[in-house]
């Protein structure tokens, strides 16, 4: 009912980890967390720091069934944004049952905040119940693309594994490429020659899309289109 979960047990394991392996790079995705708990996941040695962002209360109480706020949610994330952690916030294309409901709220608060990149994912309603989650139309996906892409500038937006499969993907990643998004996690067929088609530069990196990095090691951040896989 909370959407709180509570790492501090394992914050041991991660300060060891990060002794003996200081080039590993940890990420954790938060749930909704408040400023102390953020500073000790930043003291543990988390260097990426990831949450869904919601931005309809209808979402939370229906779909989520959890006692919060749309306003926590804000909240956690600019708690993560205080802290030295990249903080990638992730907004759920179609969480509402399919339908586009918070996603331009969600946008609105990721804006407001300092965050090191924006993912997008896509509801995949083949993982739910029948008949309780529609696909949502790939048209309306790729408008909040470029909404996302013009609303962040100045950061990386990405399209993270998870999206339904088949053609509906093909078409996603082809709107990601166009759009502009900076990179895609298991792009479909195709993406790749829509990229080519349109002049954009384009690379392979073995990551998490949530710490996409430039050849260099520094973050890319001159819209080169990069296919990513974990």
């Amino acid at each position: 009912k909370r959407n709180e979960i509570r790492y501090e047990r394992f914050f041991p394991v991660l300060e060891r980890l990060k002794r003996d392996f200081p080039k590993l790079e940890i990420a954790v995705h938060s749930a909704l967390i408040d400023r102390p708990r953020a500073k000790a996941m930043e003291a543990a040695g988390v260097d990426t720091v990831m949450m869904d962002v919601i931005g309809a209360q209808e979402t939370i109480a229906q779909v989520y069934h959890l006692d919060r706020r749309v306003e926590d949610f804000e909240e956690t994330l600019a708690a993560l944004c205080e802290t030295r952690m990249e903080v990638v916030p992730h907004v759920v294309i179609g969480l509402h049952f399919g339908r586009i409901l918070g996603e331009a709220n969600a946008l609105d608060m990721v804006a407001r905040h300092p965050v090191h990149s924006l993912v997008f994912v896509v509801i995949m309603p083949f993982y739910a119940a029948p008949g309780t989650f529609e696909t949502p139309d790939t048209a309306e996906v790729g408008r909040l693309f470029l909404k996302g892409r013009r609303m962040v500038p100045d950061r990386d937006v990405l399209l993270g594994c998870a999206r339904p499969a088949g053609m509906h993907k093909r078409v996603t990643d082809a709107y990601a490429v166009m759009a502009g998004l900076d990179g895609i996690a298991y792009p479909a067929e195709g993406a790749v020659e829509v990229a080519r088609l349109i002049d954009r530069p384009f690379t392979q990196q073995m990551s998490c899309c949530s710490m996409k990095e430039a050849a260099d090691g520094t973050i890319e951040r001159k819209g080169r289109f990069t296919p990513c896989a974990a």
